[in-house]
C-alpha cells in the first residue's frame, strides 16, 4: 500500500490555485472565513485527508470565480485527530476564539455529533457529509451531503440484497461481524434485522472493539461459519486488517460486503477482489457526465497523486466532500446572507444541485432520498453495479 506523504499533502492543496483560472477581483469586504475540523491525523485520518484535499480545492474554484457575496473565502480546518471530544473543544475555539463566519462538519459520525452540539449551542448551520446515525440528528439547522435517506440502518443492507438477487445470487446463511464504532454497529444491527426479514440463517455474529489489531480470531470465526454471504463493518483501515488475516487461513468467502472501508488502499489490495460495499459516486459514467464535474474530478485527480495518496481516484468520498460544500454554497447564495438562520430556512425550502444528484431536506431530521448504490472491486477498479439505472455501462455482479 502507498504511503501518504502528508507533507506532500498539506502543500499540494496550497498550490495550483492560479492554475484553475485567472485570478478573481473581490469586492470590498473582509474575507468570509469557514472553520472545521478534519482527522488529519489517526486511524481515521486516510480519509479525513482526502476531505481537505477537496475542501481545499474546492475553495480554490470558488475564490477564483470571485467568492461568496462578492467576498472572498477562506477555510480553517484544524486537525481533531480522529478524537470526537477534542473535535467538540477545537468547534468551541472556531467559534468563540477564531469568530469563524461559518462552518463545515468534520468527517465521522462521532466527530460530527460533537461539533452539532456545538453548532446548536451557538445557533449555527452545520453542513456535514458522513454522518452514518441520522435518527441522531436532531438539531435543526443541520444538513447531510451523505445522501443515505433518514433509515439508512434498513436501506443499505437492502440496497445490497437487491443487488444480489439482481446478479443471481439468493444467499441462505450469512456470517455478520462488526466494530463497535457508533455508527457502523448501528448500520450492522439494522442488517441483522433485514437479513432476519430476508429469511436469511445467522451463522455468526461478533463484534470487536475499534482500534482492535488482533484479527486473527475473527477470521478464524468467520471460517467456521462458512456462511453464503459475510457482512463486515468495518471502518477505515480495519477492512485491510481482516482480509489479510482471513488470507493467512486461506479463507477468502465468495460474497463478502464490507461497510465503509477506506476505499483507495482497499483498491490497492489484491486480497480485496470483489467486495462489495455502498457508495453514492464513482468516477465513471453516467455519474460522470454530469456538467461541470468533470473539472473537479481532473484537478482531485492530479493533485491527489501529487499528494501521494494511495488512490487518486474521485470516488465516495471526494463526492460527499464536494457534495458538503456544494450545500453550503447554495444555502449562502440563496439566502444572500451570512446569518445561520436565513441559510438554514433556505435550504429547507429549496432543492440543491450536488455531484451525487438533487437534494432535499424536508424529510425527518432534515435528511431527504435515499440514493445509495452498491459497488464492487473488479480488477482493481470500483464500480457500481446497482441499481441499474446508475450502474457503469456493461457492469454486473462478479462472483
Amino acid at each position: 500500500m502507498k504511503k501518504i506523504d502528508r507533507r506532500s499533502l498539506l502543500t499540494a492543496g496550497a498550490a495550483g490555485a492560479a492554475a484553475l483560472v485567472a485570478p478573481a477581483t473581490f469586492a470590498q469586504g473582509a474575507p468570509i472565513r469557514i472553520g472545521s475540523t478534519l482527522a488529519l491525523t489517526g486511524p481515521l485520518s486516510a480519509t479525513g485527508l482526502t476531505h481537505k484535499l477537496v475542501g481545499e480545492i474546492y475553495i480554490d474554484q470558488l475564490n477564483a470565480k470571485g467568492g461568496l457575496l462578492g467576498r472572498k473565502v477562506e477555510w480553517m480546518v484544524k486537525d481533531d485527530q480522529s478524537k470526537p471530544d477534542l473535535a467538540r473543544t477545537l468547534y468551541e475555539q472556531l467559534i468563540t476564539t477564531d469568530k469563524v463566519d461559518l462552518l463545515m462538519g468534520p468527517y465521522a459520525t462521532g466527530a460530527i455529533l460533537s461539533a452539532m452540539g456545538v453548532a446548536q449551542r451557538y445557533g449555527k448551520v452545520l453542513v456535514h457529509h458522513t454522518f452514518g446515525i441520522p435518527s441522531l440528528a436532531k438539531y435543526d439547522m443541520h444538513f447531510s451531503g451523505y445522501v443515505m435517506g433518514s433509515d439508512p440502518g434498513t436501506t443499505v443492507p437492502t440496497t445490497l440484497m437487491d443487488s444480489l438477487t439482481a446478479g443471481g445470487q439468493s444467499p441462505k446463511t450469512v456470517a455478520m461481524v462488526t466494530s463497535k464504532f457508533p455508527s457502523v454497529v448501528f448500520m450492522s444491527h439494522g442488517a441483522r434485522e433485514v437479513f432476519k426479514k430476508r429469511g436469511l440463517q445467522e451463522k455468526l455474529w461478533l463484534e470487536w472493539e475499534f482500534g482492535n489489531k488482533e484479527y486473527g480470531p475473527i477470521a478464524a470465526r468467520l471460517n467456521e461459519a462458512n456462511a453464503d454471504l459475510v457482512w463486515i463493518g468495518s471502518i477505515g483501515p480495519e477492512s485491510i486488517q481482516l482480509l489479510e488475516a482471513m488470507n493467512k487461513i486461506d479463507y477468502r468467502p465468495k460474497l463478502q460486503f464490507h461497510l465503509y472501508p477506506t476505499p483507495g488502499p482497499l483498491a490497492q489490495s489484491p486480497l480485496a477482489a470483489n467486495v462489495l460495499t455502498v457508495t453514492t459516486f464513482e468516477q465513471h459514467a453516467p455519474f460522470t457526465n454530469q456538467p461541470g464535474v468533470g473539472e473537479i474530478i481532473k484537478i482531485y485527480n492530479e493533485r491527489a497523486g501529487k499528494a501521494g495518496l494511495p488512490d487518486t481516484a474521485f470516488e465516495l468520498q471526494a463526492a460527499n466532500a464536494v457534495t458538503g460544500w456544494q450545500i453550503l454554497e447554495a444555502g449562502i447564495k440563496g439566502a444572500n446572507s451570512l446569518e445561520d438562520r436565513k441559510i438554514a430556512d433556505w435550504l429547507k425550502a429549496n432543492k440543491v444541485d450536488t455531484v451525487v444528484g438533487k437534494l432535499r431536506f424536508d424529510g425527518p431530521n432534515n435528511y431527504g432520498d435515499d440514493l445509495n448504490r452498491i459497488k464492487q472491486l473488479q480488477n482493481g477498479k470500483w464500480v457500481v453495479i446497482h441499481p441499474k439505472d446508475v450502474a457503469m455501462p456493461g457492469s454486473r455482479l462478479a462472483v
